[in-house]
């Protein structure tokens, strides 16, 4: 099994990277055999149908990766009450189709979401309006458990996240994703 995790931020040390590195160690630590890759996409340009064919390296590549993904788990912040920009950017990417003979790459793909932020909210206002543009697309969305860890600055040591007690939240929803994908 093959899962690709997408950080909604692009900063190296975001909240929710770490949370996509600390989701990718639960999954190692359920089972080892399990390939969990968070995707590199920080070089994908604006959506722009100019440059759509051929498609760019850098979407080119990150098609290749969600299209060899058995489920896609989302790690996103909530600015202004949505998704940023940027992940929203990426999904217009995914959600062409890549040719004449091939469709858009989400089609029918697994899909969790996750994510923290500094108020407390914890990302839920923007998960649902994620879960409206990947529904839309397709996705095969595992609406329970969804994460959602608000105050994230308050599990931050000196930059580093420390999950404490929302771990045992993660894990479960680690645990069911997993399930999730396998009966698929």
């Amino acid at each position: 099994m093959h899962i690709v995790a997408i950080a909604g931020s692009l900063r190296q040390g975001s909240m929710n990277r770490q949370l996509a590195e600390a989701a990718g160690s639960t999954v190692y630590e359920l089972d080892p055999a399990i390939q969990f890759t968070l995707l590199d996409w920080a070089d994908v340009p604006m959506f722009n149908e100019d440059i759509e064919r051929p498609a760019p390296p850098a979407v080119a590549r990150v098609r290749e990766q969600i299209l060899d993904a058995d489920g896609i788990w989302f790690f996103t912040p909530e600015y202004n009450h949505f998704f940023p920009g940027p992940l929203k950017n990426l999904l217009d990417w995914l959600s062409r189709p890549v040719s004449a003979a091939q469709g858009q790459v989400l089609d029918g793909k697994p899909a969790a979401i996750s994510g923290i932020s500094a108020g407390g909210s914890g990302t839920a206002i923007a998960q649902d309006h994620l879960v409206a543009l990947i529904s839309f697309l397709n996705m095969d969305v595992m609406n329970k458990p969804r994460l959602t860890i608000p105050f994230g600055f308050s599990k931050m040591n000196d930059g580093v996240l420390d999950l404490g007690d929302s771990l045992p939240y993660l894990e479960r929803q680690a645990q069911t994703f997993l399930k999730f994908v396998a009966n698929r």
